[in-house]
């Protein structure tokens, strides 16, 4: 590496490391935090009610009970029932589901067709569910912002000693690097850091916690299109999740 990309990757290094830092106990490390959750609160309101808006909602009795009966028994397992909580489900056949800062989750009726049992639907609100525990979202976009502010940082620093094209590969090689060094591998670690947390809320709420596993297994089956290369995707690969999932569930004597 030459001294001029040295320095570069110095400034961003600097940026990153001045950033504050928050011990999370239910992760057992420290995280990035430049915002916290409730920072996100009013975004994902907003989020929430545009997607209400412009979703078609079931109107089946039975499946929005079912939601809300385990979506309520997995919020009280991971101790957010201090806040009331909207549910909903939504006509749409892709199988998934979410939970958004405030105390907002969302089922597609396509997830409500996939998994055998509420067990397994537990699995899927358990793991949105534990996003939030962790922080994630806030943990993700703190990320996002240092990174930036590495950038930044580093253009500044070089702005005078470089070329006009050799500042745009610059850019355009830090923009990659971080991409692929820092932030793609961060969200592997939470959708990893989710499962686990997320069968440990399903095993406080009375749920089977290996039906996570034959969940993910009947997810990976579903799947038709070509798989991201996984240095290159934001979520595990499904051997590698599975994999996980099964090592946490005989090491809590759940296998």
């Amino acid at each position: 590496m030459n001294r001029k990309l040295l320095a570069a990757s110095a400034a961003i290094a600097g940026a990153l490391s001045l950033s504050a830092c928050s011990y999370n106990e239910n992760l057992g490390r420290n995280q990035l935090l430049l915002v916290n959750n409730s920072s996100l609160v009013s975004s994902a309101t907003q989020a929430w009610a545009q997607t209400l808006a412009r979703s078609r909602l079931s109107t089946d009795p039975a499946a929005n009970a079912r939601v809300r009966t385990v979506g309520s028994r997995m919020v009280a397992a991971a101790g957010l029932n201090n806040q009331p909580w909207e549910y909903a489900v939504f006509e749409n056949n892709t199988p998934n589901a979410f939970a958004l800062p405030g105390g907002k989750i969302g089922v597609n009726t396509g997830l409500l067709r996939l998994v055998a049992n509420d067990d397994q639907l537990a699995a899927v609100i358990g793991h949105e569910v534990a996003h939030s525990v962790a922080n994630h979202a806030a943990e993700r976009m703190s990320q996002q912002a240092a990174a930036q502010i590495g950038l930044g940082v580093a253009s500044s620093a070089l702005g005078g000693q470089v070329g006009a094209d050799q500042a745009r590969q610059l850019a355009s090689l830090g923009s990659v690097g971080a991409q692929v060094g820092v932030l793609l591998p961060f969200s592997r670690q939470h959708e990893l850091e989710a499962d686990r947390l997320g069968v440990e809320y399903m095993h406080r709420a009375g749920y089977d916690p290996r039906q996570a596993v034959l969940l993910w297994e009947t997810m990976a089956r579903q799947r038709t299109s070509a798989s991201t290369p996984s240095i290159l995707s934001t979520h595990p690969t499904d051997a590698s999740r599975i994999s996980a999932l099964r090592q946490y569930l005989a090491s809590r004597g759940w296998g």
